[in-house]
């Protein structure tokens, strides 16, 4: 019993000995060949700089650094000057000499109520020294910066406009191959509509390049006496007092401005109505309205009294006395 089991254990052992050699063997093979195949991969295709990997990506790791995002730039700004007329020009040269240009422009000049409202584009490197500089324009009220960070839509649109592409090469290909009319037809259909897709995607990616490399604000200027909505209100007697002054000023002016229309009209048809109206009352006047026929005439004073009725007169009834 002895003999047998010492076998089977030396038979074991040389089993467990042979087994481990060929597992480092095959160990050691896949680690050349993987880091051959990686050497060579690494070769062929590289990153592009500031660029992540997709190993960082899916670590967690990604591209913190602002000139690498894809960042929108939005600013609202309220400034009051002296003169609007010439801080609008001052608005618009400074952004010219940036680089920008002017997207829109509204302006109301009367005066100490003037304003004009400028939308203004702007290089996105240069947004923030415009925006100091269209501070100093004058006395700056209100000030709002915006920012929208595009870089995941911006890699998204890139990797659907990769793919619609090489969609619309594979349906050209089949449609260069193309043998009956059928085929011809549908692919020509398929075709079509591949590339309408590409070409919205394209003019998506466009929008967005446009707005991240031009940012936009949004500039008020306002004269020394225009009101705003976000001042606070003034409450008080003085304050009713001058309300109520200028309601009753507005109310005289607008009474007048209507009889001032009304009066031409007046003169017209009043003067021939009111001579109308004289003429009647002084015909009515001369010819005094007749009696009516039938009624009796007034007594006369001194005059015949009315005839006397004769005959006997009904007796009159005999007052009964109190109890």
């Amino acid at each position: 019993m002895d003999i047998r089991s010492r076998r089977r254990r030396g038979v074991l052992a040389a089993v467990l000995v042979a087994g481990l050699a060929a597992g480092g063997c095959s160990a050691a093979g896949g680690t050349d060949e993987a880091s051959s195949v990686a050497g060579a991969d690494a070769g062929a295709v590289r990153p592009p700089a500031g660029a992540g990997t997709p190993g960082e990506a899916g670590a967690g790791a990604p591209d913190l650094r602002v000139d690498q995002r894809s960042i929108i730039y939005t600013g609202t700004m309220l400034v009051r000057v002296d003169d609007v007329d010439k801080a609008a020009r001052d608005a618009v040269a400074a952004v010219t000499a940036a680089g920008g240009f002017v997207g829109g422009d509204e302006r109301s000049s009367v005066d100490a109520d003037a304003r004009a409202e400028l939308s203004l584009r702007v290089p996105a490197a240069r947004f923030t020294g415009i925006v100091d500089e269209l501070a100093k324009l004058g006395r700056q009220e209100r000030r709002e910066i915006r920012t929208e960070d595009v870089t995941e839509e911006t890699v998204d649109l890139d990797a659907r406009i990769a793919t619609q592409r090489a969609r619309v090469d594979s349906g050209r290909k089949l449609l260069a191959r193309a043998t009956t009319i059928s085929d011809l037809v549908s692919l020509e259909g398929e075709l079509a509509k591949r590339e309408a897709d590409l070409a919205s995607l394209e003019a998506k990616k466009r929008r967005l390049v446009d707005l991240t490399a031009l940012s936009t604000i949004t500039l008020t200027l306002l004269g020394r006496d225009v009101s705003t909505a976000d001042e606070p209100t003034d409450l008080g007697f003085m304050t009713g007092l001058r309300g109520g002054w200028k309601v009753f000023l507005s109310s005289m002016t607008l009474l007048l401005t209507v009889l001032g229309a009304l009066l031409p009209w007046l003169v017209v048809l009043g003067v021939p109505l009111a001579a109308l109206l004289v003429l009647l009352r002084r015909r009515r006047r001369r010819n005094p309205p007749a009696a009516p026929v039938g009624a009796s005439p007034p007594p006369t004073v001194g005059g015949p009294q009315p005839p006397q009725v004769s005959g006997p007169q009904p007796p009159v009834p005999a007052t009964r006395s109190a109890p």
